[in-house]
């Protein structure tokens, strides 16, 4: 319920943050039912190709800068994993033979809090050829983790920043635990898309972009790195939820910007 998730929102902020992560993990990790945000049928930046996208229910980490705040709580609509797959077979006409049009990725929140219906899903979704694609922040790793990437085509991996203090004061993970899991994505070549929201004062100069790409040129699963700008078009959410945007005096990058940025990788 809508003031449950509020309720549980609250309280995770003022709980010490692995210990929210530990609880949630135990909740969610071993479920085959899935707890699910919302969909999108016609995606077309998250994977290759046009791609149905599912939101996850359930986050361990607040990211300053969250687009979806709603995912946090660990309560969605419940789906099995043959019911969710069969709202996405709909859509496998638009994908091609093979998939070579597209695919379904799942994304959150964080889908690596319910593994085991993650990897029920994409093995109804290999038996039909059908591409896969994780949507990721990389924070956890364990067994239930591994056994889901057997399942992987495609990874979009967010390293937020290339500082482990801004990561500890803006995310709630370290980025040691990010780059574990990309080391691990390299040893299973995995092909992997990783991605930086810029924040202005934050991430935004020539320096952090050639940090970037210093600390992952040595992984040869990387096919290319996507620079995203950062938008506060989520501050509505916030609103309505009851809660404070923290990034709202955050200024977003502009066009110019971006595209001097973009120059460097």
């Amino acid at each position: 319920k809508a003031g449950e998730k509020v309720q549980l929102m609250r309280k995770s902020s003022r709980r010490d943050i692995e210990d929210y992560k530990n609880y949630i993990i135990s909740t969610l990790r071993k479920m085959k039912e899935g707890y699910i945000h919302s969909f999108e049928t016609f995606g077309s930046v998250d994977g290759p190709g046009v791609r149905f996208i599912i939101f996850m229910q359930g986050c361990p980490l607040r990211c300053k800068y969250c687009h979806n705040p709603d995912t946090w709580g660990d309560k969605g609509e419940e789906y099995t994993p043959s019911q969710l797959f069969s709202a996405v077979w709909k859509y496998h006409t638009y994908w091609g033979k093979n998939s070579e049009k597209g695919g379904v990725t799942v994304s959150g929140g964080e889908p690596l809090l319910q593994p085991t219906f993650v990897k029920e899903l994409f093995i109804l979704a290999h038996k039909e050829n059908i591409n896969t694609c994780l949507d990721t922040s990389g924070s956890i790793l364990n067994d239930e983790i591994k056994d889901l990437l057997k399942h992987v085509d495609h990874v979009l991996l967010d390293i937020k920043y290339t500082k482990n203090e801004l990561y500890n004061k803006y995310v709630g993970c370290n980025l040691n635990d990010v780059l574990n899991f990309l080391k691990y994505l390299n040893e299973q070549n995995i092909t992997t898309t990783i991605r930086q929201v810029i924040i202005p004062s934050l991430n935004d100069k020539k320096e952090d972009i050639l940090e970037l790409k210093e600390l992952v040129k040595d992984y040869k699963c990387i096919n290319k790195i996507e620079l995203l700008p950062f938008k506060k078009i989520c501050e509505v959410k916030y609103d309505n939820l009851n809660l404070e945007f923290p990034f709202k005096d955050k200024e977003e990058p502009s066009n110019d910007l971006m595209e001097e940025l973009n120059k460097l990788l």
